[in-house]
């Protein structure tokens, strides 16, 4: 009982609007400052520092905005279909609120990836696009993106759109892992895993050091936006509730 007790206080904690503003104001700066500096230290590295690959020359370059990008893409769908689950489960206040502010996010980060994909294809494969499994299962995330905004959307009540939305984000899961591992288990122009390997990494350290920067400070921009999204929806759930007390009365 004392257990349970406890972890119910702590989703309590976690779910109270007015402590997540509180909270939200004093980590805000520092996600943000640190998505300047890992972002802005990454690409100076990535650019300008490290010496180009022997084979793709400069044209390599373009991964340490499409690798991270591609790596957000993923985990913030990761992000949306748990807090769905919570949702579902807990009926956690603030559980869709975090799914529907971070779809947007995502589907950004997933169509820079696909989008700066092809123009490192161009050069390489001589084409911008070809329906390699890598490739389509990406897109079909971009899909599943835009048809969790839109079904999100469709609904007056959010609620009810919360509810539909989360059983896509839910059911949309299974694509994680079809994109993580197409190319291993299928014949794919894409190149294979060269950061998470089990034996060791496939890429220079001198590479890895400003990828790594790129991927920290592409989380903490995605904190930094976020946070931003979830006050505004705090925002206006509270407008909504006032002016239905308003009629009601």
């Amino acid at each position: 009982m004392v257990k349970r007790t406890k972890k119910r206080a702590g989703w309590h904690f976690l779910a109270n609007p007015a402590r997540f503003m509180r909270f939200s104001r004093v980590i805000f700066p520092w996600v943000a400052g640190l998505s300047v500096l890992t972002i802005v230290a990454g690409l100076v590295l990535g650019l300008g520092v490290v010496p180009p690959d022997y084979q793709q020359g400069d044209a390599y370059r373009i991964m340490f905005v499409h690798v991270p990008s591609a790596w957000m893409g993923l985990f913030i769908y990761g992000v949306m279909a748990v807090s769905s689950a919570v949702g579902f489960i807990w009926r956690h206040p603030l559980a869709d609120l975090v799914a529907k502010s971070s779809a947007p996010i995502g589907a950004c980060f997933t169509f820079i990836c696909l989008f700066t994909g092809s123009l490192w294809g161009e050069p390489m494969w001589g084409t911008w696009w070809v329906w390699d499994a890598r490739l389509t299962s990406m897109l079909v995330l971009l899909f599943l993106y835009l048809g969790y905004i839109a079904l999100h959307a469709a609904y007056q009540d959010p609620t009810k759109g919360a509810r539909a939305a989360g059983i896509l984000a839910l059911v949309g899961v299974i694509n994680l892992p079809i994109v993580k591992y197409s190319v291993n288990w299928w014949n794919t122009l894409h190149q294979p895993a060269t950061i998470s390997k089990i034996d060791a990494p496939s890429i220079d350290p001198t590479m890895a050091a400003p990828l790594m920067l790129m991927i920290v400070g592409f989380m903490a921009y995605y904190a930094t936006v976020l946070i931003i999204r979830l006050r505004a929806e705090i925002a206006s759930r509270r407008i909504r509730n006032l002016r239905l007390a308003q009629v009601g009365a």
